[in-house]
C-alpha cells in the first residue's frame, strides 16, 4: 500500500452513509470513505457492521488490513484453515493471496483498509 495525495482528515464514522450489502446470510452494513490516488488507487476505509448470523456470499481475493472493533469474527480460507478474532485482534493478507470468507454467530464490527 501506497498511500499519496491524502491530506490530514478526521472522518466521523456516523456521518458517512450506510449501504446495505445481503451476505448468503445476514447482512454487512458498510461506511465508506476512500482517500488519495495511490499507484493502485485510490485507498478505500471501512467501517463495518456484521449482523448476527452472517455469512459472506463470496470468497474474497482482495487484499485488506482487518481489525475487529466488537463480536467476534470467523475467517476461513480456501484451503480449509479457519481462524477467530476477537475485539482487538487483526489480519493482513494481500491481494490474490488467499481468498477467504468472514462469517460471525453473534455479530462484529470491524474496521478495514483495502
Amino acid at each position: 500500500m501506497h498511500l499519496t495525495d491524502i491530506p490530514f482528515g478526521v472522518t466521523t464514522w456516523a456521518d458517512v452513509p450506510v449501504t446495505e450489502h445481503p451476505g448468503e446470510r445476514g447482512v454487512a452494513l458498510w461506511r465508506t470513505r476512500q482517500f488519495g490516488a495511490g499507484p493502485g488507487g485510490p485507498v478505500r476505509v471501512r467501517m463495518v457492521e456484521y449482523s448476527a448470523g452472517y455469512l459472506a456470499d463470496h470468497w474474497c481475493e482482495k487484499g485488506h488490513v482487518l481489525l475487529v472493533l466488537a463480536g467476534q469474527l470467523d475467517t476461513e480460507l480456501a484451503d480449509g484453515r479457519t481462524f477467530t478474532l476477537r475485539p482487538g485482534e487483526s489480519y493482513q493478507v494481500a491481494d490474490h493471496a488467499e481468498p477467504h470468507r468472514s462469517s460471525t454467530q453473534q455479530g462484529a464490527t470491524l474496521f478495514i483498509v483495502d
